[in-house]
Order: C-alpha cells, then sequence, then structure tokens
C-alpha cells in the first residue's frame, strides 16, 4: 500500500523591506502564522459631482485607495522547545522590534536631523524609509506603508520576555500616485493592478437571464 502524500508546502505572508533606489533586499519579515482573515475596502477616486460636464461622473482621476487590515499571531514556543535562536533569552523581542521598526525612522536619521538642526539648518527632509512590500501570495505583491500596528503580548517567561503576541497590521497600498511611475515601488504597483486586469479576465461571465432581464433597454 503506497503512503499518504506529502502535504502541501504552505506559503507565508509577509514583509519585505527593500532598498527603494537599488530594489535590494534589506530584510524579510514572514508571519509566522498567517491570518485567518484580511480586510480590504477601496476608496474609489471619483471626479466630484461639482467638476463640471455630465461625463464627468463616469471618468477616475487615479487608482482607487486600498487600505489592508490583518491580525496575527506569533509564538515563541517552537524556538524554546528546540532551543534554538533567541527564543530561550530574549522571547518574542526580536520578531516585534523588527515590525516596530516600519513605525519609525531609523536612530541614525534622528542623529542627523537633530545635527543639521543644531547646526542652524532650516530645512530638514524627512527622513527616507525603505519600500515595503506586503507579499500573500505570488497574486499579491504590493508596495504599502504601514498605517497602524496594535500589539497584545498575551504571556512571559520568567524574565519577562514576551512568548505570545498578537499583531493587528493597518496597511495602505502605495500606487503610482504616491511612487510615480519611474521608481521601482510605481513599477511594482502597476504589476499588481495588472495581475488584477487579468484575473478579471478569468472571471466567468454572467448574462443578462440569470439577472432576470431581457437586456439593457434602450433610450430613444
Amino acid at each position: 500500500m503506497s503512503g499518504y502524500p506529502r502535504s502541501p508546502k504552505i506559503l507565508r505572508g509577509g514583509l519585505v523591506l527593500l532598498d527603494p533606489d537599488s530594489g535590494n533586499v534589506l530584510r524579510i519579515i514572514a508571519l509566522q502564522y498567517n491570518p485567518e482573515t484580511m480586510t480590504r475596502s477601496l476608496q474609489v477616486k471619483a471626479t466630484g459631482a461639482d467638476s463640471g460636464g455630465h461625463s464627468e461622473a463616469l471618468r477616475l482621476k487615479g487608482p482607487a485607495v486600498e487600505t489592508i487590515k490583518l491580525d496575527a499571531e506569533i509564538d515563541a514556543t517552537d524556538g524554546l522547545d528546540s532551543g534554538q535562536g533567541t527564543a530561550g533569552s530574549l522571547g518574542l523581542h526580536p520578531q516585534l522590534a523588527s515590525i516596530e521598526a516600519l513605525a519609525h525612522p531609523a536612530s541614525g536619521e534622528l542623529y542627523a536631523a537633530n545635527a543639521a538642526a543644531g547646526a542652524g539648518m532650516l530645512e530638514i527632509a524627512p527622513a527616507a524609509a525603505p519600500l515595503c512590500l506586503f507579499v500573500f501570495g505570488p497574486n499579491r505583491i504590493v508596495p504599502v506603508r504601514l498605517t497602524e500596528l496594535g500589539i497584545v503580548e498575551e504571556a512571559f517567561d520568567t524574565a519577562l520576555n514576551p512568548i505570545r503576541a498578537k499583531l493587528s497590521l493597518g496597511l495602505r497600498v502605495l500606487s503610482v500616485d504616491d511612487l510615480g511611475f519611474d521608481g521601482k515601488g510605481g513599477g511594482l504597483f502597476m504589476s499588481y493592478l495588472l495581475a488584477k486586469e487579468k484575473l478579471a479576465g478569468l472571471a466567468a461571465a454572467g448574462d443578462f437571464q440569470a439577472l432576470g432581464i431581457a437586456g439593457v433597454p434602450v433610450v430613444p
């Protein structure tokens, strides 16, 4: 009797940080457990009612503003059982810090800005952050910006290191309106948009009969 087939490899979602100029990978943050649900919302960029002629009602000014919210869990138990990595001495601190770093400028950037202000520089450019990609399977690779981060630490070891936590991530998709067409981020968004158009073309087409009508009435 043949044995059971191997279980399929489950892909993990996560975040990839890139150098915005060279495209080099700076860090990969894989989610330990994929979220069970993910909430996405799209705010349409349509022309306003007061913008002019009636034909403007059918025009779109640009890509919709898409936001993504998801909850994920991380657990240091596996690392504690195997004795590998830093789980025994630091718990989940490294994993949490890698995600929290997305919400702060780098310390070097802050020191540099403070030094420039102390030298009398009037205009100081905001710190540049890495280009962040949200990856959730091969059909969803999109540039994003972290907009909110919630952390609930649920269990601790004897040194008060967190060993189990829940994360709530809020992400805003960055489109060509944010990144332009020339940069790597803009190109990645356009690939994301083109992939959606291709997938839409594969969807089964409906018909008027299913809608209970004979067709669209023609207005004389």
